[in-house]
């Protein structure tokens, strides 16, 4: 199966090094690196590798854990293949070709961009922030895995950022600024695998495909949720 394992290690000659043998010694092939953050000599990698489907993931955390410095901030189930940078492109071009699909579209991608679970385009009511407790957000449209009903995070205020679940579960939320409309996605926290926090930068990237996906839907988005109407018999 395809996995994402995300690091945290000193940012320093010989380090990365010493987790692509570790990984490759563990049993996984890696498949795609990213770095996410270097900052105050610490970097934050996100390593996609295959790895044996019967092979006990535990081993794979001691070795990392046995480096000095090292830290596994989550090993999580990825879908698809690896992200590549004209993947952001191609979704966009995909919307602006078939708009009157784009937000299906839009939803059904995220996850596979994201190494996500499932994503939903949530409704909020336009007078939220004058109701109590907040507004409670209902599901326009929904990718496939998504659980029926989703547990949705209160997603008010609405603002792109990321939160965790008492669960474990890690969610990123980023508002289309229109008709109440925000995209949700979501990691789930399972027995065998604990999923990393959306980082900054996943945040930053869902962000403005949604800022991106709004204007070239324009009113589209507000007649989500709206029921059809039917021709009259």
């Amino acid at each position: 199966m395809l996995l994402r394992v995300r690091v945290t290690l000193p940012d320093r000659p010989g380090t990365l090094g010493q987790v692509a043998r570790t990984l490759g010694v563990s049993g996984a092939d890696i498949v795609q690196v990213v770095v996410l953050e270097r900052l105050g000599g610490r970097a934050v990698d996100d390593f996609t590798v295959v790895w044996p489907g019967a092979a006990r993931v535990e081993r794979l955390l001691a070795g990392l854990a046995a480096i000095p410095g090292v830290r596994v901030d989550g090993v999580w189930r990825a879908i698809g293949a690896p992200t590549t940078t004209g993947q952001d492109a191609e979704l966009l071009a995909q919307v602006a070709a078939n708009p009157a699909d784009g937000l299906a579209t839009l939803v059904d991608a995220v996850p596979g961009l994201l190494a996500a679970d499932w994503s939903v385009a949530a409704m909020v009511p336009v007078d939220w922030a004058s109701r109590t407790g907040g507004g409670g957000a209902t599901v326009g449209h929904a990718s496939w895995r998504t659980p029926v009903p989703p547990k949705l995070p209160e997603v008010t205020p609405l603002r792109a950022r990321s939160m965790t679940a008492p669960d474990g579960g890690h969610f990123a939320v980023a508002p289309f600024g229109r008709a109440g409309l925000v995209l949700v996605v979501s990691r789930e926290h399972s027995e065998t695998l604990t999923p990393a926090a959306f980082h900054s930068t996943e945040v930053d990237r869902l962000a403005q495909l949604v800022r991106a996906c709004a204007v070239i839907l324009g009113d589209r988005l507000d007649l989500v949720g709206t029921p059809p109407v039917s021709a009259n018999p």
